[in-house]
């Protein structure tokens, strides 16, 4: 292990222990020892099982299945790294759950990406580092340092390296429009957006029509996560219908929720790209699924921010540590 990542610390939440080792190992660092576990009634209990005091302290854990046992632990898990004197606490975060309640779009409604953000600075967090935000605006709910990474460099070098970059890109909607244009601006090829309407608070949409030219051509559909999978399906029944050929679909979080295994089996698409941001059963996992792992690019980031290096250059082709 080099002198510089001597003082490093990483631990896992019991949420997605696979993907912390990833991390490590890119690191060449040993997971840290943590006791995490819950009593009969059902109240959570950390405790660290080496010293931690003054040390740079990474505490990993996505906010997923089940969601509000993940963030729990995760608050608990913070709260006793401050006790135990942590020198700097960064919450890692790869899938940040709640992230969808955004803004107040409705009467009488919460704003829980906020009161999330809260939780963890309250807990005692110094800093988050995440992945793909629902919405960029969510780092703005935060007072500490917010280091958002993105899975656009993986996916595209997959594609590319399948010889598959001559797809139309096609974003779910037009809020994420952004999303998909920088996918096609990597992978130097045309865009696509679907018009479509969400039905009332069920997270079902309806897909409307599509504007850009997807006739004849195989297509790549772009969404932040994949929950029920509505929204994808009913891409690919839209795009089927304006005679697109190929259909691959993509989604930065595999989240996968009811429905979402079955309308995915029966969508009729060449393959699912995802990310092990979160963990995937393995009853869930399709023949033609392929699972990118991102534990490498939050390996370098927890670097370069335990270094004191730039985060943003590893997304900008620079190597500037001032950037």
């Amino acid at each position: 292990m080099s002198q510089v990542l001597s003082e490093l610390a990483i631990f896992s939440g019991r949420t997605h222990p696979q993907f912390t080792e990833g991390v490590c190992s890119s690191l060449d660092l040993k997971v840290g020892e943590v006791d995490v576990f819950e009593f009969s009634n059902e109240n959570i209990f950390v405790q660290y099982k080496e010293n931690i005091r003054s040390r740079d302290v990474f505490l990993i854990q996505p906010f997923c299945s089940p969601v509000n046992t993940s963030l729990m632990e995760m608050l608990v898990m913070i709260d006793a790294a401050r006790r135990a004197s942590a020198g700097r606490i960064t919450a890692v975060i790869p899938y940040f759950g709640y992230g969808r309640s955004d803004k107040k779009d409705q009467p009488r409604v919460p704003i829980t990406a906020r009161l999330v953000a809260n939780l963890l600075e309250t807990a005692g967090a110094d800093r988050i580092l995440t992945m793909n935000l629902h919405a960029g605006q969510i780092q703005g709910f935060f007072n500490i340092p917010v280091d958002e990474l993105t899975a656009l460099d993986p996916i595209s070098r997959y594609l590319q390296q399948q010889n598959q970059a001559e797809y139309t890109v096609v974003a779910t909607d037009a809020g994420d429009e952004k999303r998909a244009r920088d996918m096609a601006i990597r992978l130097s090829s045309p865009l696509a957006i679907i018009d479509k309407r969400r039905i009332g608070n069920s997270g079902e949409t309806e897909a409307l029509n599509v504007l850009g030219e997807v006739n004849g051509r195989n297509v790549f559909i772009l969404d932040d996560e994949i929950d029920t999978a509505g929204t994808m399906v009913e891409a690919v029944r839209i795009l089927r219908l304006n005679d697109a050929k190929d259909v691959i679909i993509g989604g930065y979080h595999a989240i996968l929720s009811g429905p979402a295994v079955p309308r995915l089996k029966d969508a009729a698409v060449k393959e699912i790209l995802v990310t092990d941001s979160v963990p995937i059963p393995e009853e869930k996992r399709l023949d033609n699924m392929n699972t990118i792992s991102i534990a490498p690019l939050f390996a370098q980031a927890i670097e370069r921010i335990h270094t004191g290096q730039s985060v943003g250059s590893l997304f900008n082709g620079t190597d500037d540590p001032q950037n």
